[in-house]
């Protein structure tokens, strides 16, 4: 039986037993799951492996990669920066960015990057890896890039450009890089363990990742066996040359080894980040309200960067989606605990949201990354959430 470390107040402890229940029925390895209601943190539990290699325990103070889950950090930068009146999230892109106009692109404005509205989820030629991490070949090349679609017109997941795009608005606006932006202006001022761009001296205390891939590959099976609701889906990640293949393919190689040092150390806003459960909570529960001292938006910038952007089929995943200028709304596919909440998952399962409605603030981090839609870990979790709100 695995020992759960950490803190639960009165009345969340059904949290406890959903994450106690990750471990025993849900192939849980290493994992921390925090929560804080009205400022305060009233779950803070970590337990399992951080390493299975060498057998390293998690600890309080491991740090997760926590793939797209960093977007979140990343949108909450660029509405820092509007709140400040520095960016202008309706101007065009290139009034801060000049050289992004080319190819019919002068008139996509901000918001339209946040909400994966402006068709540069794909490149026509991948950028090689070392370039794209040393950050400005992989710009340039967007800048050049055709768009997809017509801009405005419909919306599909930038899931590896996102994190170029925005964070070279971020860059062109504060003249810093957005790890570093992120850094003293974010994580900082709270104190939160968390990373967009890992020092080196911090590297010993990340965990490493396990991937198990589902029990089947519905790529490989015939059609007639694919379950009608997926078929559009499957039939898009057979196509080497659909959106949904060449979102994902915007480097050479394609695939990026996230466990290695030069990636982890590299500034990829979209999907990079690495930090604490307790740090996702605490940043989300500082968007929402005030914890020790520090809210990070006021309530008329916190409405405009939650307001609904885009909604339905989403043009690379197939399937409907819902953004903000830079997070993600509820859907059935992600958990959150309540019509108003707001946040961002990433790969695997790892998870970060709040809910104004009931001033709560969630962070779920963990190493077994997960394909598949049998992975019912994070939904377990806020299901927990729920329950000890009253709210089933």
């Amino acid at each position: 039986m695995t020992v759960i470390n950490g803190e639960v107040a009165a009345g969340f402890e059904p949290v406890l037993e959903a994450f106690a229940a990750n471990f025993a029925r849900r192939e849980e390895i290493g994992a921390a799951v925090c929560v804080y209601q009205d400022g305060r943190p009233v779950v803070d539990l970590w337990a399992g492996v951080a390493d299975p290699d060498t057998g390293r325990p998690w600890e309080r103070d491991t740090l997760q990669l926590v793939y797209s889950a960093t977007k979140g950090a990343t949108a909450t930068a660029a509405h820092l920066l509007a709140q400040r009146g520095e960016l202008d999230l309706d101007a065009p892109v290139a009034e801060y960015w000049p050289e992004f106009a080319a190819n019919g692109k002068a008139e996509i404005p901000v918001r339209w990057l946040l909400s994966h509205q402006a068709g540069l989820v794909a490149l026509d030629e991948p950028v090689p890896l070392d370039e794209a991490l040393a950050w400005h070949p992989m710009t340039a090349a967007l800048a050049a890039q055709r768009p997809q679609w017509t801009p405005g017109t419909a919306h599909g997941y930038h899931g590896r450009t996102w994190g170029w795009l925005v964070g070279e608005v971020i860059r062109r606006v504060s003249g810093r890089t957005p790890g570093r932006f992120f850094t003293e202006e974010i994580a900082r001022p709270l104190g939160l363990d968390f990373f967009i761009g890992l020092p080196p001296g911090e590297r010993d205390r990340v965990s490493r990742m396990v991937y198990r891939k589902p029990d089947v590959d519905l790529t490989t099976v015939p059609e007639e066996s694919v379950p009608e609701d997926l078929r559009d889906l499957v039939a898009a990640w057979r196509d080497p040359n659909s959106l949904s293949n060449r979102a994902f393919a915007v480097t050479d190689p394609a695939n990026i080894d996230f466990d290695s040092p030069e990636v982890q150390a590299a500034e990829l806003p979209s999907s990079n980040g690495i930090g604490t459960a307790h740090a996702l909570a605490r940043m989300y529960a500082a968007l929402i309200g005030e914890v020790d001292g520090v809210r990070l938006l006021t309530p008329e910038t916190l409405a405009l960067a939650t307001e609904e952007q885009a909604h339905g089929r989403d043009q690379v995943m197939v399937v409907p989606s819902r953004f903000t200028s830079g997070f993600m709304l509820p859907t059935a596919a992600i958990p959150m605990t309540g019509s108003a909440a707001f946040g961002h998952t990433g790969r695997g399962g790892s998870l970060g949201f709040a809910d104004p409605e009931h001033v709560i603030a969630f962070g779920y981090v963990m190493n077994h990354i997960i394909s598949g839609s049998d992975d019912m870990r994070a939904t377990a979790l806020t299901n927990a959430v729920h329950k000890s709100l009253g709210m089933q």
